[in-house]
């Protein structure tokens, strides 16, 4: 077990974030302005282009770029030959991904484009809210199979270092998309089916993902029904924001205590800089941008659902590490504090999306995170935006990635910039 990081150790760095901006949370006139116009150009293009598409692990998920990463983690020599045509095409021929798999639907792809929609319904109105029902009806006939409650995976099978996991195996990193997307909606009309579904993604949550007790008070979970290992540090913030949220939404005592006991193991591994290694197993040690943000948003948004002072505890700290670590001397998103193995990209249009999420989730309390707001939206209006209306999805090491992934970055900016959207209409309105 990690050394648990000592609340209130640093008293510097609440100060830190808190004088390192001015107190305005508003985004500029001219700058929200050319967010309007690039989500009205997106939503055009996704509307022509429709809602599969390609994804990074395309080259991976068919039988040559499976086989060649099972060598790879089995045989590491044999596998590192196997892989390395693929690593260089990735890095130099993203295109050619066409070659190794076909365009998917992916769930976690509706659920953002579905959870966008809805913001775009609350702050531009009821013309919006079709669209969020039209990527729900997906995310219900896409639910895995075999389960007894609503819960989603991946539709391809994943190779990983413990070995591969059968398409649609669901996971909790997964499944807590729906159950926001679906709530969400809810929220706007108020439909009875909506509600169902997320009473029952909750079930999911709390009866079939295993919980992994790690100290007397903590537990980790499993990242779907079949591990009961655990560890991964981002599952157990997604099922803590999942069983709070539902705790709240249907009156259930037993998530909140089963919700509790994952926070505290997030408490538990923060590290004494304030980071999360990705898993705590000793292998998978590394810290990288948008997973850290992962655990970073559910804190957040426990905390606004229950007033945590733990949260707020391990958020401060964890900021500290974020924005001086996470970040280029440009001020924009990098992939890794450290990065742990050869990487073929400089930028990720996926951190980009989730630093923007956790800006509009803490500016008003952590004013340091304007700035960054400010410069990462306008690095995405200078560079970022395509002709088409779609996102480059990678910079690359030369050039970029310009084949749209939904999964991997376009439907994870739209619903960013959508809540950033959303949040601008409800403070004018507070104001």
């Amino acid at each position: 077990m990690t050394k648990t990081y000592a609340r209130g150790s640093r008293t510097s760095q609440n100060d830190w974030l808190l004088s390192t901006c001015s107190t305005a949370t508003a985004v500029s006139p001219d700058l929200l302005a050319g967010v309007e116009r690039v989500v009205t150009a997106f939503t055009a293009w996704l509307r022509r282009y429709g809602g599969s598409s390609w994804d990074h692990q395309t080259f991976y998920s068919g039988p040559i770029g499976g086989t060649a990463k099972t060598l790879y983690y089995r045989y590491r020599r044999l596998g590192i030959a196997a892989v390395a045509p693929i690593v260089l095409c990735e890095a130099f021929l993203p295109g050619t991904r066409r070659f190794f798999g076909q365009k998917t639907r992916f769930p976690i792809a509706d659920a953002h484009f579905a959870m966008g929609f809805a913001f775009l319904t609350r702050s531009a109105g009821d013309a919006h809210h079709q669209r969020a029902v039209e990527f729900l009806q997906a995310l219900k006939e896409s639910r895995s199979s075999g389960y007894e409650h609503f819960c989603w995976g991946y539709p391809f099978d994943w190779v990983t270092s413990a070995g591969m996991l059968k398409a649609w195996t669901p996971f909790i990193t997964s499944t807590p998309y729906a159950y926001e997307a679906f709530r969400d909606v809810h929220a706007i009309d108020r439909n009875p089916e909506w509600r169902a579904i997320c009473a029952s993604i909750a079930e999911h949550g709390a009866k079939d993902v295993p919980d992994c007790p790690v100290s007397p008070t903590a537990s980790s979970c499993g990242y779907g029904p079949y591990d009961r290992t655990g560890g991964v540090v981002n599952a157990a913030a997604y099922r803590a924001w999942l069983l709070t949220a539902a705790s709240i939404d249907f009156g259930r005592r037993d998530y909140r205590r089963a919700a509790e006991r994952n926070l505290n193991f997030v408490f538990q591994v923060q590290q004494p800089n304030g980071s999360w290694f990705y898993s705590v197993d000793g292998v998978r040690n590394f810290v990288d941008h948008y997973h850290t943000c992962f655990v970073l948003k559910a804190l957040a948004k426990i905390d606004r659902h229950v007033d945590h002072a733990g949260c707020r505890a391990a958020i401060a700290a964890g900021l500290e590490y974020y924005l001086k670590n996470l970040f280029d001397d440009q001020g924009l998103p990098k992939p890794f504090s450290k990065p742990p193995r050869l990487t073929v990209y400089r930028r990720e249009l996926y951190d980009y999306a989730e630093c923007i999420n956790l800006c509009v989730l803490l500016r008003e309390r952590f004013p340091a995170l304007n700035g960054t707001l400010d410069t990462v939206l306008r690095d995405i209006l200078r560079r970022w935006l395509k002709a088409d209306g779609s996102f480059r999805s990678r910079q690359l090491l030369v050039g970029w990635d310009n084949v749209p992934m939904h999964r991997w970055g376009q439907s994870q900016l739209f619903r960013s910039l959508a809540f950033l959207l959303r949040d601008e209409g409800a403070a004018g309105a507070r104001n």
